[in-house]
């Protein structure tokens, strides 16, 4: 007993140098040490991969995703009103007296002015009014002309104004230009009268040909494509459906056909595609990737969870592009999600689009969309840090990760069961570009000696 005093003694004599040693400032790395590990400690405690974060109720990427399809919410009832602009009366004056705020105005004389001239609206022209059941102003729309409506549509929620034009649809018409080249084939089609056909075509054969060089005097063309007709007038080009380019080294072809319902694209003759694309393209401009597919810690939560999409940070208000040709079957708020659109694609796919801060003009239940066409614009609803969009893709009922998707591509060829149809297509094509009564008819800008009348196939 004598023995272990005696040497508690020594122990704490030993010590007592040692602790006049330690100072505050010595001591704070240990603490903060201690409280970092503490920290993460709790958050893999608090952690659990299956428990429900995700703004969809995302687990893991082998969960199988209900995908739900809802018509839009019922608009409520409207009165619809029809005016001709008066004497005197300008467009912010007119606007005004619709109820527009100064400060709207501007924005709007802004957004117009990318798309129409102020000259554009005249005396005698027609616009229409849409005001809710209480007197709230939704949408107002401008007849430019015959063919040609301004849209401006005012969130009743939100308060965002939407500008748009709109473009009545024309008469299509099937037209053929064939010719040697002289100095380019842009000046070709330029003397032609169809100088915006070019623009298709560097697209088409981007890939594959120099424009600058591989197409020499001498080189020959022919190309079969739509035309848009008002009545009597010209309007426009419309899709190119053949082309044929003879040049000195080589001869590039290409035909449109379409490979399944909906589905349209460019081959070669022997049925291959001449370009291919990726599944989907980017839906927005972003800056970066706030965050990525799979597991994450919440910027909101701060637990670790599973994130069935891509955050792509961008300006609250860029526009929201379809990134796959589909149909549109929900658009409406789903609580975390905040506003959302969904979209459904060939082959099983779908595509979802959150934290919409509005929707486009004109996006209904059930309606076609285009890839590329704009469906809504990025904000900051639901649970959210900060403007973004949240970009998923669904495949066969489970999540996959967007980029993979945006940055595969899929090869086309025309299937050996598909190639009968698919080369009797082409050789009507190819008559109607050797069919000399298929010709373009005259522009009221550009009249040749030697032109011809259209004759519509």
């Amino acid at each position: 007993m004598n023995a272990l005093k005696e040497i508690s003694q020594l122990l704490f004599s030993r010590m007592r140098p040692l602790k006049q040693k330690i100072t505050l400032p010595l001591l704070l790395p240990f603490f903060s040490g201690v409280f970092v590990l503490l920290f993460f400690t709790l958050t893999l405690l608090n952690s659990d991969q299956g428990e429900y974060n995700d703004e969809l109720g995302y687990t893991s990427d082998n969960d199988c995703v209900t995908i739900e399809k809802s018509p839009q919410t019922k608009k409520p009832l409207v009165i619809v009103t029809r005016e001709r602009i008066k004497a005197g009366e300008s467009i912010s004056l007119l606007l005004a007296k619709k109820g527009f705020a100064p400060k709207e105005i501007r924005s709007i004389q802004k957004e117009l002015g990318k798309r129409v001239s102020p000259k554009k609206f005249r005396t005698g022209q027609s616009y229409e009014t849409t005001k809710s059941n209480t007197g709230k102003l939704q949408h107002f729309s401008y007849f430019q002309d015959r063919t040609t409506t301004i849209h401006i549509e005012k969130n009743s929620s939100t308060g965002r104004l939407v500008v748009q034009r709109e473009i009545k649809s024309y008469e299509t018409r099937v037209a053929s230009l064939d010719g040697s080249v002289t100095q380019s084939l842009s000046n070709s089609l330029k003397l032609s009268g169809r100088p915006k056909l070019i623009g298709a075509i560097t697209a088409l054969f981007s890939s594959k040909i120099n424009f600058r060089s591989d197409i020499t005097h001498g080189s020959k063309y022919k190309i079969l494509f739509e035309e848009k007709w008002l009545m009597n007038e010209f309007v426009g080009t419309g899709r190119i459906l053949a082309v044929e380019l003879s040049l000195p080294k080589h001869t590039s072809k290409a035909y449109l056909y379409s490979y399944e319902k909906g589905k349209a694209g460019y081959f070669d003759e022997h049925g291959n595609a001449i370009n291919q694309t990726t599944l989907f393209a980017s839906p927005c401009n972003f800056s970066h990737i706030s965050s990525g597919f799979g597991f994450r810690i919440h910027p909101v939560t701060g637990s670790r969870h599973f994130h069935g999409g891509v955050d792509m940070a961008a300006v609250s208000g860029a526009p929201v592009r379809a990134a796959a040709d589909g149909i549109l079957i929900f658009k409406g708020r789903k609580g975390l999600a905040g506003n959302m659109v969904t979209l459904e694609h060939s082959g099983h796919y779908y595509s979802q689009y959150l934290h919409l801060s509005n929707y486009a003009l004109n996006t209904g239940y059930n309606k076609k969309i285009q890839r590329g066409e704009i469906i809504g614009y990025v904000g900051s609803t639901g649970r959210s840090t900060g403007p973004h969009l949240d970009f998923r893709i669904i495949h066969n009922g489970k999540p996959m990760n967007p980029l993979a998707a945006l940055g595969s591509a899929k090869p086309r060829t025309i299937s050996p069961a598909k190639m009968g149809n698919f080369l009797a297509s082409i050789n009507i094509l190819r008559a109607q570009l050797d069919n000399n009564r298929v010709l373009v008819a005259a522009s009221p800008r550009t009249l040749p000696t030697n032109r011809r009348a259209l004759v519509t196939l």
